[in-house]
């Protein structure tokens, strides 16, 4: 008597597989998400960082104690190229010894920077 077994994968099987794959999905998005979130922060303090040294570049040259963000940021050579990350926006007008802000970081926060 020949018994022949079938080489094909079970319904159960199947579904226990299913469900570890969702399971491992359930804990890596969330933390791709953190992981994701912390990169734009810092890429965000960074563009930060780069404004404030040159508002303070500017009022060493200048005297004054104000200046519009847009005279800043360019592409004149001595401009600084900011490019966003995550659709934030940032301070339009730079003030001595106040801290620099990005808000709507991807739509929900805001960061400042202070020299």
């Amino acid at each position: 008597m020949n018994i022949r077994k079938s080489q094909a994968f079970t319904l159960v099987e199947i579904m226990i597989v299913v469900v570890i794959i969702g399971l491992l999905a359930g804990m890596a998005i969330p933390a791709f998400k953190k992981v994701r979130s912390n990169a734009q922060d810092k890429a965000v303090t960074s563009n930060l960082r780069l404004l404030a040294a040159a508002a303070d570049q500017y009022y060493l040259e200048t005297g004054n104690t104000t200046v519009n963000s847009s005279d800043l940021v360019g592409t004149n050579p001595t401009q600084k190229v900011i490019q966003t990350v995550a659709n934030e926006t940032y301070s339009a007008v730079l003030t001595k010894d106040t801290p620099v802000t990005a808000s709507g970081i991807a739509g929900q926060r805001t960061l400042s920077y202070t020299n």
